[in-house]
């Protein structure tokens, strides 16, 4: 006789419930994904040469100049960074958020789109700009005013500053405009009833209400300036100086040194850590400035005569970022003299030429470059997927040790986690140096907190009643998900896969520490390129970067308006 569940069981075609091993043995790989590279870090911060257990290499770390000034080198320049990151964001944020200036949806996607572009990029196109002898805008100064000074000078630790603050910046503007839009225009009201001016308003109402995102937003440019390795190897140490990422760097080569490498990868790891949780306390206590209901939407300040000047000095400092970079790239990709003002006599298409047609490594770059982003996005997505579902639908321990464990490699800079994998991959049992397995690992690895951090938020905002319809009828949860879930989620998990992908493209810290002479991608060889001096060919390829990197956010975009889900945003 058959019953009411078997029979509701064949309906909804229900086989073995998997989740159960499909849950241990995802929590088992992530375990061991970050905890591999992170234990093999500890082991030789802690030996020397012959294994035996020390200290030494700390205290070396401390006691020798070279490797000590790199150290107070990076806390000073983050805090430089963080600091004009704030200063520069918060007022933007402030007029395309709360005023009636013209142009701004214009200027947040604008805004957005500088997170397409890697900062060791920006920093290649600044040195076009603004090296001291040839960059455009010092030859365009000495010919404009007579002058033998450049009005810029890059290579400095000021330029560095203003450099890496350019791609800071819209991670301040990003948390800081989402605060604003969320604070009620209730309270505002209620200081102009009593009368205080607009100033007072700003001030006494709308910064205090706003200042726990503007801090977090600062937290995290300062913990991007103390990670980046790109923008300071190109930047600072043709200036004579060593951030801590790029003395990392250079512990590796020969002859290398892993037990000292390992000693300073440690305490940025530690110092990320720290971060982040003061970020997610200052971000989680937000909640405090407003009690009651939900407040009326925020009405726009009215700039009056000062809204096109308003407009004009947002789109400037966009300029930075964005418009100036862009132009010099695309300059020096067609014009014989990459550095130095735009002559139509110069124009040619050599560098296509050779990188295309002559540049051995080229082809190579490009296959490993997009099979890694493709492959990267694509399980990274997936993963993402399955532990979103279970960090959402479950609140128990298994559910909550899983989402930490998704979480966790946000708290791991790329050099630390590239010099993590170089220690675990080039011995036994599993060597996986000189192959794209690893580039893979690293890849997934840095990339996994964002497509995961989409799709949780994506879940949250799906009613789970779908689902326990399906569970009742005896579908398992693995199929509840393949049949139910995921299709509601399609934008989700396109904004996800997307993320992922973009990520793939631009990332260099890691890469630059693990790729081999067959396993080079397109930012490695940028940054090869660079060394050699041939701006010509690097703005080819990061031109190219950018065209298929924009194309692929425009689809991704086109898809998920088209699935009705989120677009990607950045974290």
């Amino acid at each position: 006789m058959t019953t009411v569940a078997d029979s509701f069981a064949r309906r909804a075609g229900a086989g073995p419930d998997l989740s159960g091993p499909v849950l241990v043995a995802a929590a088992l790989f992530l375990a061991g994904l970050i905890g591999l590279p992170i234990g093999w870090i500890a082991a030789f911060a802690f030996s020397d040469r012959d294994g035996a257990p020390t200290l030494a290499n700390f205290i070396r770390l401390l006691e020798d100049p070279t490797l000590s000034e790199p150290l107070t080198t990076t806390l000073a320049l983050s805090c430089c960074v963080a600091a004009l990151a704030a200063l520069t964001a918060a007022p933007l944020a402030w007029m395309v958020a709360r005023t009636d200036m013209p142009g701004r949806r214009v200027a947040r996607v604008l805004m957005t789109a500088s997170f397409v572009t890697p900062p060791f990029l920006g920093a290649i196109a600044w040195e076009i700009l603004a090296a001291p002898n040839s960059g455009i805008l010092n030859r365009l100064w000495r010919d404009l005013t007579g002058a033998a000074d450049p009005l810029f000078d890059v290579y400095s630790f000021g330029g560095l500053v203003f450099v890496i603050a350019c791609y800071t910046a819209p991670y301040v503007f990003v948390v800081l405009s989402n605060a604003l839009d969320r604070i009620p225009a209730d309270l505002e009201d209620a200081a102009g009833i009593l009368g205080a001016p607009r100033w007072r308003i700003v001030l006494g109402v709308t910064l205090p209400l706003a200042l726990p995102a503007l801090l977090a937003g600062t937290a995290v440019a300062f913990l991007q300036a103390m990670t980046l390795f790109g923008s300071p190897a190109i930047l600072a140490i043709p200036a004579g100086f060593h951030t801590i990422t790029t003395k990392i760097y250079t512990l590796f080569q020969f002859p290398p040194k892993p037990q000292i490498a390992a000693a300073a990868a440690l305490p940025l790891l530690l110092v990320t850590i720290a971060l982040l949780w003061l970020q997610a306390r200052i971000l989680g206590r937000r909640g405090y400035a407003v009690i009651g209901g939900k407040g009326s939407a925020p009405r726009p300040v009215r700039l009056g005569a000062w809204r096109w000047p308003a407009c004009l000095l947002v789109f400037a400092l966009l300029a930075l970022p964005l418009f100036l970079p862009y132009m010099a790239l695309l300059k020096a990709a067609i014009s014989r003299l990459p550095a130095g003002p735009f002559d139509p006599a110069n124009l040619t298409l050599a560098h296509v030429a050779f990188v295309f047609l002559e540049f051995s490594q080229t082809r190579d770059a490009f296959a490993n470059t997009f099979l890694l982003a493709l492959s990267t996005a694509s399980a990274g997505s997936l993963l993402a997927l399955v532990v979103a579902y279970v960090a959402a639908r479950r609140a128990d321990l298994p559910g909550r040790a899983l989402e930490f464990l998704a979480m966790a490699p946000i708290a791991i800079p790329g050099v630390v986690l590239g010099v993590g994998l170089f220690l675990a991959y080039t011995r036994g049992p599993v060597v996986l140096y000189g192959t794209l397995w690893i580039l893979f690992l690293a890849f997934l690895t840095i990339e996994l907190p964002a497509a995961f951090q989409q799709l949780r938020a994506a879940f949250r905002g799906l009613h789970p009643e779908l689902e326990e319809a399906s569970r009742i009828l005896g579908a398992g949860r693995l199929q509840t998900l393949r049949r139910i879930t995921a299709p509601l989620l399609k934008g989700g998990v396109i904004a996800g896969w997307c993320l992922i992908f973009i990520g793939t493209v631009r990332e260099l810290s890691a890469a630059v520490m693990l790729s081999s002479s067959t396993t080079k991608v397109l930012s490695v060889v940028i940054f090869d390129l660079n060394e050699s001096g041939n701006l010509g060919a690097i703005a080819v390829i990061g031109v190219a970067m950018l065209l298929v990197t924009f194309a692929v956010v425009g689809f991704a975009n086109w898809l998920t308006g088209a699935a009705g889900g989120a677009r990607p945003q950045p974290t």
